[in-house]
């Protein structure tokens, strides 16, 4: 096959419609599970988990999923995307039916990793293909339709994940990817080329080794930290500090390599570097509020899983409609100039969560949610279609590899920060109500509001519900004003990392400037029609 294949347009749009079913698995995943945080914390209809084991379950998936989406970018290179795209899936369906089965949390956690390997395989061939299939600007605005669908699986995932929990044992929300992993399968074989690069990236095992062990331990010690007392216990600050050593040696060892699977200079260009550390901001911040607001609808609140899956609707429709309409509001704009007031406002909604109580009216709510939705998905399509259309084609498995990996690696660390703050303060909270109880009571209801709740209502305590109530409210309004002062923190560095692109454009305006200079800029000129062109006729790309 030559290197600039020409694919009647009906099937560029089914190759689209295949890959958007790829990313719509992934979101899927995380959705569900959110909905589904409280049932498995019940000892009778779930797997009685405790907080650290849901952060885990949660965390294990994005953890695989973080650290192995630069080596499967580079397996994609080697023997294309197609083949480790179907791989992938394979992988995600068998782990979904061991995760519907498994007879603990341990099993589950593990199961939940073996699913996270499996979309770490998916999500760089996706990108790598799409890349691969469309030029110019049908790229930027397939690029957006690819990111909505994350808002359709928003969407689907909480409702799905409520009427099967309704109707079903927890299990059955992880067997709803079964038929479509089997659809996307056929679709697969009959539609898409198996493109690879014509350099085969290593595979840098080493690497992948470094990164795996270092985010874990990393995450264990801020997990940990959440369940003991004391931050100076040698199980909370050891394992943070060999994280943070192991994952330094990490980017060393990337660096004395010739052709990384993760290349840290990508990260070392301001437009893209910065707008990832943002990017990786906001999903810190959004991973952490969608832990709160599982446990705040279904525990706090007391909504059903049916009714927490439609009170969540407003975030996945906001998010749905948010990312077409960034992108046709940076065609008329800049990006500069549409995304910094949406991240802000994104970052001001998660603060937001500190205005909720027992008793919110459920219509504020769900403006909070449409808001926060509708912002986020403004930001996150526009700024992922500039950070990679502004890498060269031949760099695009990398430059998605490299985008994904800190986004996920924001999550992962999300999720073991804010369950954390959740713990601590929730613990602090509630001590002072426990002084009459007998000992074994007071140490369920220092777990988590689940367990309190469940000893008041098996010991006839009404107090200690109420008293747990509370003290998981201020926990949420605690940990949300931290999670609010993070996001603005990505905000500020989005707006960092896009001004040099408008003093580009300004430039590329100049007589004399040579408009090559702006390309790797997300946001100037260079972008707004084809950003690249196909690599040299002849080059070897793979066989259909």
């Amino acid at each position: 096959m030559t290197a600039s294949p020409t694919l009647p347009k009906s099937r560029q749009q089914l190759i689209l419609a295949v890959l958007m079913l790829c990313s719509l698995l992934i979101w899927l995943e995380n959705t569900v599970l959110s909905t589904t945080l409280e049932t498995l914390a019940d000892p009778v209809n779930g797997l009685d988990a405790s907080p650290d084991e849901l952060q885990w379950a949660t965390g294990s998936y994005t953890l695989a999923f973080a650290t192995l989406m630069f080596t499967a970018g580079a397996l994609g290179d080697r023997f294309g995307h197609r083949t480790v795209l179907a791989t992938g899936l394979a992988v995600f369906a068998g782990s979904s039916v061991w995760a519907a089965y498994a007879g603990d949390a341990g099993q589950l956690i593990t199961a939940r990793a073996a699913m996270g390997v499996g979309s770490a395989l998916i999500m760089p061939a996706t990108l790598a293909i799409l890349m691969w299939i469309f030029t110019g600007p049908a790229r930027a605005t397939a690029i957006g339709i690819f990111s909505a669908s994350a808002g359709v699986g928003m969407a689907a995932g909480p409702v799905l994940a409520g009427v099967l929990l309704d109707q079903f044992w927890w299990g059955s929300v992880f067997l709803i990817n079964l038929p479509l992993v089997a659809l996307t399968l056929v679709g697969i074989a009959m539609l898409v080329p198996n493109f690879r690069s014509p350099v085969a990236r290593p595979l840098d095992p080493a690497g992948m080794l470094l990164s795996i062990s270092g985010l874990a331990a990393l995450a264990y010690g801020l997990i940990r930290a959440g369940q003991v007392t004391a931050w100076s216990r040698i199980d909370v600050w050891a394992p943070i500090v060999v994280g943070l050593v192991l994952l330094a040696v990490f980017v060393l060892v990337e660096l004395r390599i010739k052709a990384p699977s993760f290349d840290p200079r990508l990260l070392a260009q301001r437009a893209f570097g910065g707008g990832n550390v943002a990017l990786g901001l906001l999903l810190f911040a959004v991973a952490a509020v969608t832990f709160y607001h599982a446990f705040y609808l279904q525990g706090a609140r007391g909504f059903s899983p049916m009714q927490a899956g439609l009170a969540s609707l407003p975030t996945a429709c906001g998010a749905l409609l948010g990312a077409p309409l960034g992108a046709r509001l940076v065609r008329r704009w800049s990006l500069l100039s549409v995304t910094a007031p949406a991240f802000t406002v994104a970052a001001l909604t998660m603060g937001g969560y500190g205005l909720l109580g027992l008793h919110t009216p459920l219509i504020w709510i769900e403006g909070l949610l449409f808001v926060q939705g509708l912002t986020i998905g403004v930001v996150i399509g526009p700024v992922t279609a500039a950070l990679i259309s502004s890498l060269p084609l031949e760099r695009a498995g990398a430059g998605s590899a490299v985008t994904n990996t800190v986004r996920q690696t924001g999550s992962v660390i999300g999720i073991a920060v804010g369950g954390t703050i959740m713990s601590i303060v929730y613990r602090r909270a509630i001590d002072g109500s426990l002084s009459d109880l007998p000992g074994p009571v007071q140490d369920r209801a220092r777990v988590s509001a689940e367990q309190a709740r469940r000893v008041a209502a098996s010991t006839h305590q009404p107090t200690l519900t109420h008293a747990a109530d509370d003290a998981f409210i201020h926990a949420m309004h605690v940990g949300a004003a931290w999670i609010m002062v993070i996001a603005l923190l990505g905000a500020a560095v989005l707006v960092m990392s896009l001004r040099p692109a408008k003093e580009a454009a300004g430039l590329a305006q100049q007589p004399g400037h040579d408009p090559q200079d702006s390309r790797s800029v997300p946001g100037t000129a260079a972008h707004s029609g084809a950003a690249h062109s196909q690599p040299a006729e002849g080059d070897d790309v793979g066989s259909r």
